[in-house]
């Protein structure tokens, strides 16, 4: 089985240490030594620290995915305010330069090893972790900043402050090189009871998503279509893999796994947040309209263009994902039947079957979810074993995303073949449960011009990766940001206003299909001009965030050598 897990924490190289919020009882520390195995599997082992990785926990609530109740949850990025100061900017940042230090660390003493008399082999191995984590990081440096400063060896303070931005294009470059000598280096898999790793599909599926995202197709295709050859698989059933207990699937290549037992835990707040009121928790961190609307129905096309769709039942004849995302209503989740209409005052409690009071519905709880829907992927009922400490794997890349980017890339170059096809087609006949060539049982792609294609693979993605931490990333590269991120998120009128003039009038859910545009986006003005619905929060995104502003700590520091981006 391919695999690579991960843990990770970190801060900046500019700035010093800060306090980690994540890290296992058994870390080690790289300052001192470099030459034995022993030390050296110390010393990367901080390379597996959660904080290193999970700064990106919160990018699916900066995206039309997403609703907070009626706000933007104070969430700079969607109110078109960041600065230099804004907290999310900032970690990003650090966090990133704290681990290409700690990978700089390794490898700027690597040599006490070899002339240890290490064996190259191993050596190799070590450096390859290093060179790694360090491409992983500047990938998402350039991707986030643009031009930022290279450094690929220790300095002083002194001299980091005179650290200058580096064009971009050749970092990407030092990047692909990195991966390149990781995919060499790193194993396939690793034995049984070995502590996890990185592995060669891990390297070969982020040097995929880095040249993705910097257009790069050619590359972009041929590292995901090195990964494709390397065996792995997807798992069959959808729904599992987000779950707390699914740990060691071969469809997982980079996750970084999460323990109680190590006090390595999953946020308290997507706990509490995630879980619906009935079960205890909040229920805010919800999926958006636009979301639901984003789903094909099984006939493969649109709600707007489907004989198939039904406004009044919207989760009926849809793609599985749609169920597998957001909890149907009328459905058992988390110990109870979730029905957020005004007029279900009460619900059941499955554990004893007995009717309780219905925590989520409005009209029963004011703070129950303002739009009606709760998020059910990777939402796990286990969960409540342990509310709210909760192990659930960080998952950064599955094979099913490295198909899809093999597509897109091979979309946007114009090579347009049956593998494209394939790629597409396996992931969506999966969330049927059915093989890509079962095509009787799923709404499968024949489609091949450039266009229709480009289309196709874009609605995947979002049908496929929703609350994976991807849809920003693919709003900013595809210029999306700047339409979709401009809307407002829409909501249920007020809960007596709800039941009087939607329920009771036969309006529930929507009282009308929205119009879905060329990009997928949905458009539920109809509805709020039939006063259905209601605005809530405006999202607000000028161009100038396509790339975020350098902190203004490190501008500070460097003494005028670090120029901002435009606009900030």
């Amino acid at each position: 089985m391919k695999k690579t897990f991960i843990l990770i924490s970190a801060a900046l190289v500019l700035s010093g240490c800060v306090s980690m919020d994540m890290t296992p009882k058994s870390q080690g520390n790289s300052a001192s030594w470099y030459t034995t195995e022993i030390e050296l599997d110390m010393a990367v082992s901080e390379f597996y620290i959660v904080g290193y990785w999970n700064y990106l926990e919160s990018a699916e609530r900066w995206t039309d995915n997403n609703t907070y109740r009626n706000q933007n949850y104070n969430t700079p990025i969607l109110e078109g305010t960041i600065t230099g100061e804004t907290w999310d900017c900032y970690h990003i940042w650090e966090q990133c330069y704290k681990l290409i230090n700690r990978a700089n660390a390794v490898l700027n003493n690597i040599k006490r090893a070899e002339d240890a008399g290490m064996a190259a082999e191993t050596v190799n191995r070590y450096v390859a972790e290093a060179r790694f984590a360090r491409a992983c990081k500047y990938g998402d440096l350039i991707f986030f900043f643009g031009d930022v400063p290279y450094i690929d060896s220790y300095q002083t303070i002194e001299e980091a402050e005179k650290n200058e931005r580096v064009d971009r294009t050749f970092i990407l470059g030092e990047i692909y090189k990195d991966f390149d000598f990781a995919a060499e280096h790193l194993p396939a898999t690793y034995s049984k009871g070995t502590a996890i790793h990185f592995t060669k599909g891990a390297a070969l599926a982020m040097k995929a998503r880095y040249a993705l995202y910097m257009g790069d197709w050619k590359v972009a295709a041929e590292a995901a279509w090195a990964c494709m050859k390397l065996g792995y698989t997807l798992e069959s059933d959808y729904s599992t893999i987000f779950l707390q207990g699914t740990r060691l699937i071969s469809e997982k290549i980079f996750a970084i796994p999460r323990s109680i037992a190590n006090e390595v835990l999953m946020d308290d707040w997507f706990v509490k947040n995630g879980t619906p009121r009935n079960a205890g928790g909040y229920a805010a961190y919800t999926p958006s309209w636009d979301l639901l609307a984003a789903y094909l129905c099984t006939d493969g096309l649109p709600i707007d263009e489907s004989p198939l769709f039904d406004s009044l039942n919207p989760f009926r004849n849809r793609d599985p994902r749609c169920a597998m995302t957001i909890v149907e209503f009328g459905t058992a989740h988390m110990g109870y039947i979730f029905d957020p209409s005004p007029a279900a005052t009460k619900t059941t409690k499955l554990s004893d079957m007995s009717q309780v009071s219905n925590q989520d519905s409005r009209i029963v709880n004011q703070y129950a979810s303002f739009n009606g829907l709760l998020l059910k992927k990777g939402v796990d009922e286990s969960w409540l074993n342990n509310y709210p400490k909760n192990e659930t794997d960080y998952l950064i890349m599955r094979y099913a995303d490295v198909l899809l980017m093999y597509a897109e890339a091979k979309i946007e170059l114009g090579e347009i073949d049956e593998t494209v096809l394939n790629a597409i087609n396996t992931v969506r006949a999966r969330a049927y449960g059915v093989k890509a060539g079962d095509t009787a049982f799923y709404p499968a792609v024949t489609a091949t011009d450039q266009a229709t294609l480009r289309k196709t693979v874009r609605i995947e993605r979002r049908m496929e990766l929703a609350y994976e931490r991807l849809r920003y990333a693919d709003l900013i590269r595809w210029k999306l940001a700047g339409k979709v991120l401009n809307l407002s998120n829409y909501i249920n009128l007020d809960p007596n206003a709800c039941l009087s003039e939607v329920v009771n009038r036969g309006y529930w859910f929507w009282g009308m299909i929205p119009d879905i545009d060329e990009d997928g986006v949905a458009d539920f003005s109809a509805l709020f001009n039939a006063g259905l619905c209601q605005k809530g929060a405006q999202r607000v995104f000028p161009d100038r965030q396509y790339l975020m502003p350098i902190p203004s700590h490190d501008i500070e520091l460097s003494g005028g050598h670090l120029k901002n981006n435009e606009g900030y």
